[in-house]
């Protein structure tokens, strides 16, 4: 795949971290990043400029003599490799250097060409530094994060190749690859931007929208299960509340649910027939969490799409400072590294995936509570009550997980620390967000697979795996593929661990 000046979007980002497809630099952005180093190399004779011949941060007042040039991007890549916490999986690291690389396609970072090819090097032959989750405040970038994939790209550190945790030397030294030797400020383009929460972000992205599809269709089977009237995501009523997220959700509804024998119009139960009972046993409108998927889904679907939007303007900019700007002649500092947009955006992203597991965990407690759907035995215990329990402590796990996504839900983007002798005295937490926002999502991951296990079950009590829509049909035999009907009772963690796998990894397309 050829990796063009004109940007990246989201799919191709999926293909690239995904699916493993290769990087292909095109000549045009080789010679764009090669004339930015070459302005770089001229301008920044007998000038000061930042990060070249000044130190770092509140050490910028303190000129560096030329003779330590290079030694100072060696000291800011070395220095700043202080992460703590858990290791960022593979995909995500991808992603960050993705991001990071893309960046530099902009011919706004005066790197030399050789630090593109490693970095593209890295990516293609799926060679992944060791970064950690701790330490960025997201402001001046993603310092320490970006300072780990540097230490990498000089042969120093550590990588993940093929599974292991090794050397980074040993793997370049097996592979053939040669370090790239510092110039003019080659490190500190790689330390000095927003590329960790942004390609931490882009991922987030890809698997939140896969979350919204998966809560259509459990929503979908859930009101098959029930047999709801058609109305509740109808064309009429849908289209008197004008925001398009809702009218997209509900859209998307019809079509999973076009032609299901299960779902009932409003009209054949109570407006061609007189009903002159005191209690209606056929309930007039089911509990929101059903009738209200479009009105709840909605603003999930319009928040993905705004996140979608912000983050490739982000990933497709300049995050440096200071800008080489080869075309104007000039190098200009300022605060391209701040990462307030993303952070924003992964708080407001983080909310609306929360909101959506809250949604399935209400779903779920509808299935589970016999005295409310008066269909199900109580958590789809298709063996002896009292003897058999169903999925009743599954519900503990889901209903535990939504909770602490509840108040992973608190914004990031309000709580700056100032730091750095006070040089940093408001910073975006974007790092942070967007590593929430991940745990949210994963946490939607895993409370979406119990729910799943629910439906299942439930479609198997009442017996109606024929009379579910073409979408209800594939996605139960799917999982009844790998996930017997269970009767007795048996550790459900292995189970819930492959529906986590089979939600994340399955192709939807609705």
């Amino acid at each position: 795949m050829n990796i063009t000046i004109n940007g990246l979007q989201l799919d191709r980002i999926d293909s690239i971290v995904f699916k493993k497809e290769k990087i292909v630099l095109e000549k045009e952005v080789l010679d764009r990043v090669t004339e930015g180093f070459d302005f770089l190399q001229k301008f920044s004779d007998e000038k000061l400029i930042y990060g070249i011949n000044t130190g770092f941060g509140p050490m910028a007042q303190y000129r560096v003599s030329d003779e330590f040039r290079t030694q100072l991007q060696y000291n800011l890549i070395r220095s700043h490799s202080t992460g703590t916490g858990e290791q960022l999986p593979e995909r995500y690291v991808k992603s960050i250097m993705l991001a990071r690389l893309n960046t530099f396609l902009q011919g706004y970072s005066g790197v030399h060409p050789d630090v593109i090819k490693l970095l593209a090097e890295f990516i293609n032959q799926d060679i992944t530094p060791l970064i950690f989750e701790h330490g960025s405040v997201g402001a001046s970038g993603d310092l320490v994060q970006l300072a780990h994939i540097a230490l990498c790209l000089i042969g120093e550190g550590e990588v993940i190749y093929r599974g292991e945790r090794c050397a980074t030397k040993n793997v370049m030294d097996k592979l053939g690859l040669k370090p790239i030797r510092m110039h003019i400020r080659d490190g500190l383009a790689l330390a000095n931007g927003t590329s960790a929460m942004t390609g931490i972000g882009l991922i987030n992205l890809i698997y939140a929208k896969k979350l919204l599809d998966w809560a259509i269709i459990s929503s979908c089977m859930v009101n098959e299960i029930t047999s709801s009237f058609d109305d509740y995501f109808s064309i009429e009523l849908n289209r008197t509340k004008l925001h398009p997220g809702q009218q997209l959700i509900a859209e998307k509804m019809r079509n999973i649910l076009a032609g299901s024998p299960r779902i009932r119009k409003r009209e054949e139960y109570f407006y061609r027939r007189r009903t002159d009972e005191a209690y209606i046993k056929d309930k007039v409108q089911e509990y929101y969490s059903l009738r209200c998927v479009p009105q709840i889904l909605g603003p999930v679907s319009d928040e993905i799409d705004n996140a979608e939007i912000v983050l490739i303007r982000e990933v497709n900019s300049a995050s440096d400072n200071p800008i080489v700007d080869r075309v104007a002649g000039n190098v200009f500092h300022g605060g391209n590294f701040h990462g307030d947009y993303v952070s924003f955006e992964m708080d407001k992203l983080k909310i609306a995936i929360t909101r959506l597991t809250m949604l399935a965990e209400r779903q779920m407690n509808y299935l589970f509570h016999d005295r409310i759907n008066n269909i199900l035995p109580p958590f789809v215990n298709l063996g002896i009550k009292g003897l058999n329990y169903g999925l009743q402590a599954a519900q503990f796990t889901a209903t535990s997980t939504t909770a602490e996504s509840q108040t992973l839900s608190n914004p990031m983007y309000v709580h700056s620390i100032p730091n750095n002798n006070d040089n940093q005295d408001i910073v975006s937490m974007g790092t942070n967000a967007a590593q929430i926002t991940k745990t949210i999502i994963e946490n939607a991951f895993q409370v979406l697979s119990i729910h799943f296990m629910a439906i299942v079950q439930a479609i198997d009590y009442l017996k109606i795996q024929d009379q579910l829509s073409s979408t209800g049909k594939e996605i139960y035999t799917d999982i009844r593929s790998f996930l017997p009907v269970f009767i007795e009772d048996t550790p459900k963690y292995l189970d819930i661990e492959r529906m986590n796998g089979y939600l994340k990894e399955k192709e939807i397309h609705i």
